[in-house]
């Protein structure tokens, strides 16, 4: 490496971490090392290794690892917000997720970080017209990760999706910074309109495992979304809401219920 790991550090202190990381779980299970260098130590940015990350991962006899590999690099190269929100949606499982002690898990072990960065390919994709390719990588995302996002939905950054199974976001909805969503949720439509027809889901929102928002509703900012519900109605912000048809039950009980992961709720 020709530039020392301390000048990254000031650069890039979340590839440097990283790296950190890769090189003592290489040294602590040798049987390992040939996953750290190929996925990470090969590469100077995470960009680049999320570009081998996610072209290994998606790859098909229909599509080769290398053409979906210079897709993402050019996604990353001429849109820099891409590699600014995947650091975002790293630490934000890092600090969200009980089970991630390390900076590295998501990028090499956890399938909802890394299809939330797929998707944010798909997107970059779709905004350039190229809407087969978003469509084959939203369908090998779906296939590979169990995660369905629409490449024409809108996702903003500091996202944690929690276990990552069966999620579904439609092709109008939106979801906004720092909001964290467990396994089974969907953000879906109510009919077969095919206009604005899906949620959107404010800033710090929290949605509880298989909890299902449908229609053009608003979820607003720092509430929350009980596990299992059936939303069909708007939340205002800072509100809990549970049940099926889902009712305001209270506060959402602190400022960043989605930073926090608290799902205990009291009644009013």
């Amino acid at each position: 490496m020709s530039v020392s790991l301390s000048k990254v550090a000031s650069v890039d202190p979340v590839w440097a971490r990283i790296r950190e990381e890769s090189d003592q779980a290489t040294h602590d299970e040798p049987l390992m090392g040939g996953l750290y260098h190929v996925s990470v130590l090969h590469h100077d940015s995470i960009e680049k290794a999320l570009s081998y990350r996610l072209s290994l991962k998606l790859a098909s006899g229909e599509m080769p690892e290398q053409i979906l590999r210079e897709i993402a690099d050019a996604a990353y190269a001429e849109d820099p917000w891409l590699g600014e929100a995947a650091r975002a949606d790293l630490v934000a499982v890092y600090e969200r997720d009980p089970v991630c002690h390390r900076f590295v898990q998501p990028l090499l072990f956890f399938k909802g970080y890394q299809a939330v960065q797929a998707y944010r390919v798909a997107h970059w994709l779709w905004g350039q017209g190229r809407r087969d390719l978003a469509y084959f990588i939203q369908m090998r995302t779906s296939e590979v990760f169990g995660v369905d996002i629409h490449p024409a939905a809108r996702v903003g950054k500091g996202i944690m999706i929690d276990h990552a199974h069966s999620i579904v976001i439609g092709e109008t909805a939106s979801v906004g910074d720092n909001v964290s969503m467990l396994h089974s949720v969907t953000l879906g439509g109510t009919g077969k309109e095919d206009d604005d027809r899906h949620p959107k889901i404010g800033d710090g929102v929290l949605i509880g495992a298989g909890a299902k928002v449908l229609g053009a509703i608003r979820i607003g900012n720092c509430s929350r979304i009980a596990a299992g519900s059936v939303v069909l109605e708007e939340v205002p912000p800072m509100k809990t809401v549970a049940g099926v048809p889902a009712k305001i039950v209270g506060e959402a009980g602190c400022a960043q219920p989605s930073v926090t992961m608290d799902h205990l709720f009291a009644g009013k």
